[in-house]
């Protein structure tokens, strides 16, 4: 069994506080006994302001949000996902990059992820995201190996393309990372029901740490978040889920439940060329 605590926040627009936030919740999920510890897209920062973003967030090598949740790694001996930083980049049109890491027990990045797919969308007549105004898309998808088994990292809208979870499972992933902050709208239709989805498809456990509630701004409108941050087993049960309140949410593992669900389904083995449309 592998134990895993899925963090649950309610992220600001300040990185210092939200720092501080995470850094409490994974002692707290370690002395729950959590291996493996996943916070939320954009733990450090929620804000629709991209004037207020650069003034707050910094590159990959100066963010000192990065480096405390490694250091908070290397002291607390667990792995981490750090479910995405909104950082800064070279990019000449100044948009951020959408990063996921993988932090082993010794605090070193083993694997970082730019979230491929933007949320450009109108939810409704109130509901409007662009997100690639503001992050730039990444282009590779990626698998990493851990103690326990290997991870394929995801974020957010990502969930909704199923090409790349499959690519991920038959690339040797035995768990997705679908960390987000996912509109409060969309994830009432749609959450449960595609992270299930995307279980049931690749016989992968899906874990799902989430952004909820009311994030205060100082610059930019106010966002509401869906939470119920989700572990799903590769047979597509649900054996968490978080509700709506901030916490730490454990849950047990048994790894041996991927090989026995592709057994009995093994559609990742039945791909079949086709013409058309």
């Amino acid at each position: 069994m592998t134990r895993v605590a899925l963090l649950q926040m309610t992220s600001s627009d300040d990185p210092v506080e939200n720092l501080q936030t995470v850094r409490n919740m994974m002692q707290d999920a370690a002395v729950q006994g959590a291996e493996f510890v996943l916070t939320p897209e954009v733990t450090n920062c929620v804000s629709s302001s991209r004037a207020h973003q650069a003034g707050v967030l910094s590159l990959e090598k100066d963010d000192e949000t990065l480096a405390g949740l490694r250091a908070e790694a290397r002291e607390l001996g667990i792995w981490l996902l750090i479910g995405s930083l909104a950082l800064k980049t070279d990019d000449k049109d100044g948009r951020f990059a959408n990063r996921s890491f993988l932090i082993g027990p010794d605090g070193e990045i083993l694997a970082r992820y730019d979230k491929i797919h933007m949320f450009d969308v109108q939810v409704s007549t109130e509901e409007t995201y662009r997100e690639s105004d503001g992050y730039r898309p990444g282009t590779k998808a990626v698998v990493a190996e851990t103690s326990f088994g290997k991870v394929g990292m995801t974020i957010c809208y990502d969930v909704r393309f199923p090409d790349l979870h499959r690519r991920l499972a038959k690339a040797g992933a035995d768990i997705l990372t679908v960390p987000a902050a996912f509109s409060h709208l969309t994830g009432k239709a749609h959450w449960e029901t595609l992270l299930r989805a995307r279980a049931i498809e690749t016989g992968c456990f899906v874990l799902a740490p989430a952004q909820t509630g009311l994030h205060s701004a100082s610059r930019g409108k106010q966002r509401q978040t869906h939470g119920h941050s989700m572990a799903i087993a590769p047979w597509g049960e649900v054996l968490l889920d978080a509700g709506t309140k901030t916490g730490v949410s454990c849950v047990d593992l048994d790894l041996s439940m991927v090989a026995k669900a592709r057994r009995k389904v093994p559609s990742l083995t039945h791909d079949r060329d086709f013409e058309g449309p």
